[in-house]
């Protein structure tokens, strides 16, 4: 991996490399993004069947697009039943963290009799998109569908891409049903997201869609974005670890390279304190990439988007970590505790040498949809809240109106609406 001294010039050339990896930049896209989406929109179960056979080369039809019951009894005779015991245990470590999210509804009453308060309602709909093809991803399939469950919404629909036999991964089909969805249909990409959107004659309607994808379903998401809610528009993955000279080398290489094996546009970077370190970590990397099995993808992602970046002092390197705001932040220090409390912008941040970024992927709980790109400035992590409304409440008595009502008229009347101030004045005319 590249060793670069850390000075702003070298910071700002970074951010403007990894900013090219956002979907924003993908504007070329967008045309036939656009196109995919107006045809399901008109021509509903026929376009997603046509795109079927021209992207998936799979033969589906009305009869075979909804996963059935005895599809979902073949996929568990096929999943390894160890598998399905770690996604169980999982589970249980998913739900019990997004359990302690859950907010009630509040309300708060005066003695002049007036009453306000928040009325918490889950979404009634969603729609969970999973991606199929070469990636099998049933970490992801838990991750969107618990807090959905955990929130209380009504009904979960899921959509995937089917092989060319017309089947779903078992092991997506085996955690969708532990997680609890409710339907499954076999469509993927920029027409599944259009399907759940507008709804077609098999796929229903949502109310919000969640769930990763590539760039033809990230730039979907966001076209539809307006008719229905969406999680986010994630972009590629990406971890920065901030260590000093107390971190272990082989340790911070492999944690880099989990996340470099995603895929060509993710992102891997050391900031550290320690040149020893950082010269360290760069050979263990070279002799883990050629180990790996995804050898070439790790290559790629370290030549584009691979960076050890050596800090004069941890301050700066706490303030260059803020301004990526990563996906995922590890913090191997000789303090981690202190020094999160330093830190301001991350999706997850994982505290010791001991708490790598796969512990968070599959197991520990908390979700793994994070903001990506930069967006850790102002979005969070996908949790129960992104599956419920919050209702403002508002009960006033004639009693508590009437010693404000004249300051309401006024400032009604400041912002020349008339109407607004004569519906409070009517209520106290002689």
């Amino acid at each position: 991996m590249r060793i670069v001294t850390l000075t702003n010039e070298t910071k700002d050339n970074i951010l403007e490399n990894l900013l090219k990896r956002s979907p924003n930049s993908y504007g070329e896209y967008e045309g036939q993004v656009a196109e995919i989406i107006e045809n399901v929109r008109k021509n509903k179960d026929s376009a997603i069947f046509e795109y079927s056979k021209k992207f998936d080369h799979a033969d589906i039809n009305a009869e075979n697009i909804l996963v059935s019951e005895e599809e979902i009894k073949e996929a568990y005779e096929k999943v390894d039943a160890k598998l399905l015991e770690v996604m169980r245990k999982s589970l249980v470590n998913i739900r019990a963290y997004h359990e302690k999210q859950k907010q009630n509804s509040w309300f708060q009453s005066e003695e002049n009799g007036a009453i306000l308060g928040q009325k918490v309602t889950p979404i009634e709909k969603v729609g969970v998109y999973v991606p199929g093809g070469k990636a099998v991803y049933p970490s992801s399939v838990l991750m969107n569908v618990v807090p959905a469950k955990v929130a209380g919404v009504d009904e979960i629909i899921m959509t995937t891409p089917p092989g060319k036999d017309g089947k779903v991964n078992p092991s997506t089909l085996v955690a969708a049903k532990e997680a609890g969805v409710d339907k499954i249909y076999k469509v993927g990409g920029a027409q599944a997201v259009a399907a759940l959107a507008f709804g077609t004659e098999s796929v229903p309607k949502v109310d919000k869609i969640v769930g990763p994808g590539n760039i033809y379903v990230a730039l979907a998401k966001k076209a539809v974005f307006g008719h229905v809610s969406i999680d986010s528009i994630a972009g590629p993955s990406e971890i920065l670890v901030l260590a000093d000279d107390t971190a272990t080398p082989r340790y911070v290489a492999a944690d880099l390279l989990s996340q470099a094996e995603h895929d060509e546009m993710a992102s891997a970077i050391l900031v550290t304190t320690s040149k020893k370190l950082a010269e360290e970590v760069s050979k263990e990397v070279d002799k883990f990439t050629e180990e790996l099995s995804r050898k070439e993808i790790i290559q790629k992602s370290l030549d584009n988007f691979g960076y050890i970046l050596v800090a004069e002092t941890m301050d700066e390197a706490i303030a260059t970590a803020n301004e990526i705001a990563p996906e995922h932040l590890e913090i191997i220090t000789e303090n981690p505790f202190e020094t999160m409390t330093k830190i301001k912008n991350a999706g997850a941040i994982f505290l010791g040498e001991y708490s790598s970024e796969p512990l968070g992927d599959y197991f520990a709980g908390p979700n793994h949809v994070l903001p990506t790109n930069g967006t850790a400035k102002f979005f969070s992590a996908l949790g129960v809240d992104a599956f419920v409304k919050k209702s403002s409440i508002i009960s006033y008595s004639r009693e508590a109106l009437e010693p404000v009502y004249k300051d309401i008229v006024q400032f009604a009347e400041c912002e020349q609406l008339t109407a607004h101030a004569n519906s409070i004045r009517v209520r106290f005319e002689d």
